[in-house]
């Protein structure tokens, strides 16, 4: 194991779509994975399991759910069968004292939020994953902090993840605007690039600003950042932009790392398409 901590993410997933699709973003994903040290295990942080407690999956074989309706049968069919990691629900549950992480050994799994991302990332799913869930009941500045605990786990290993979208406005949505951003998608992207690159520790302001609710109705998406956020302001740094864009207006496909190769991919990589023109089906459940 390097002696140098393993580097955390946060990606914005966007549509379910992008499992199957090769794009600009899908291709960072891919660039991140195949750069950053094999980790032991995988802790992801999903916008998909927003919940009223904080929990860990404890299987040994997570299920993969197909938590969404509407899509093309293919998305479906998609299968992650990454093993779990029961030891890590433990280790997670140490690091988080005093707050109680529950071990959850049946109900959930993993979520598109998660092998959306990973089919990219790490597609042979061969590296334990295990997801931890979004505690609705709690504030902004609890989720940084939770994040920077979860930095703990970095040094035996374990590569923490967060998915979600900075911005994710799906009533707002655009099939039309396929690569763009709204005027106010992009004011407040742009603010939490500002933030997460600067001060980190300060992320969890966001939440205050007046425009919040229209860029997150729910907050759901958002709050994964906070806790990448976390682990950078625990180690002491800034986040990088790995890559960064816009999706039907109402989307920002954003992604940052800590301690992670610098990639950069905002203007598309050499032979990447941009986002793929078709716009979900039904995106309720994006």
């Amino acid at each position: 194991m390097s002696s140098q901590p393993m580097p955390a993410a946060f990606i914005g997933h966007g549509s379910p779509m992008n499992t199957l699709e090769r794009n600009r973003y899908t291709e960072a994903w891919r660039a991140f994975g195949e750069s950053v040290p094999r980790p032991r295990a995988i802790l992801m942080v999903s916008a998909h399991w927003f919940v009223n407690a904080t929990a860990v999956t404890a299987m040994p074989r997570p299920r993969t759910i197909h938590d969404f309706y509407g899509f093309p049968q293919a998305l479906f069919d998609v299968r992650y069968p990454a093993p779990g990691l029961p030891e890590l629900a433990e280790e997670v549950a140490d690091v988080a004292q005093p707050d109680y992480v529950a071990a959850d050994t049946d109900s959930w799994g993993l979520d598109h939020g998660t092998w959306s991302v990973l089919a990219h990332a790490f597609p042979d799913a061969d590296i334990p994953v295990v997801q931890l869930s979004i505690n609705a009941t709690k504030p902004a500045d609890w989720h940084l902090a939770m994040g920077a605990k979860l930095a703990a786990l970095r040094d035996s290993g374990v590569l923490v993840m967060g998915s979600g979208n900075v911005v994710h406005n799906l009533r707002a949505m655009d099939r039309h605007s396929v690569d763009a951003g709204f005027d106010w998608a992009r004011a407040f992207n742009e603010a939490a690039i500002d933030i997460a690159t600067s001060r980190p520790v300060e992320t969890p302001a966001l939440v205050a600003r007046g425009d919040f609710l229209k860029v997150a109705p729910t907050p759901e998406h958002f709050l994964p950042f906070l806790y990448i956020a976390g682990i950078a302001a625990q180690a002491g740094r800034p986040l990088d932009v790995l890559v960064d864009g816009y999706a039907y207006g109402s989307l920002s496909m954003t992604s940052f790392t800590v301690g992670g190769p610098h990639l950069r991919v905002d203007r598309g990589l050499d032979g990447a398409p941009p986002l793929g023109s078709s716009a979900p089906a039904d995106s309720s459940n994006v």
